[in-house]
């Protein structure tokens, strides 16, 4: 599995906690260890271009996925074929000010919209309730085994 992290950014990252997070993810959700992803921390500028080329939207947004392959989660028994999962293109200063209204740091910032990322290339959304109530449930759950997961780490 190739997790390639790229901070292109002006805002210091602890890319291992993304790359523990993302092989985490990855394996709860039964992906093949040969499919490849890549994460992308951009400035503001950066990510309104491209969420403007892209979403037809103005301003910086939190976080854009772009999927390759169109995999999907795999089972236990049946894991996700390798393959290029995409591209998760991440914004800092923008997870940096949901963090503060959220009343958490940035880095639990960047971990959530890095699993919503990786559920958004993994065929998941969020357009209808359903859809959300399923992809944000998943969400929270992935979040919490991974901070049990990190707790056990750091014991």
């Amino acid at each position: 599995m190739v997790i390639d992290i790229n901070n292109e950014s002006a805002v210091e990252i602890d890319e291992s906690v993304l790359l523990r997070l993302t092989q985490h993810n990855l394996a709860a959700l039964n992906v093949s260890p040969d499919a490849d992803v890549a994460i992308v921390l951009v400035d503001e500028g950066a990510m309104e271009q491209l969420h403007l080329q892209w979403m037809d939207e103005p301003g910086p947004t939190d976080v854009l996925s772009f999927p390759m392959d169109e995999l999907r989660p795999g089972t236990e028994d049946q894991p996700t074929p390798p393959g290029l999962l995409g591209d998760i293109v991440l914004c800092p200063q923008v997870a940096e000010s949901q963090a503060e209204t959220a009343g958490h740091s940035t880095m639990d910032e960047l971990i959530l919209l890095t699993t919503h990322g990786l559920l958004h290339l993994l065929g998941y959304d969020h357009a209808e309730p359903e859809e959300e109530r399923e992809m944000f449930g998943l969400q929270r759950e992935l979040i919490a085994a991974f901070a049990a997961a990190e707790r056990r780490r750091s014991a």
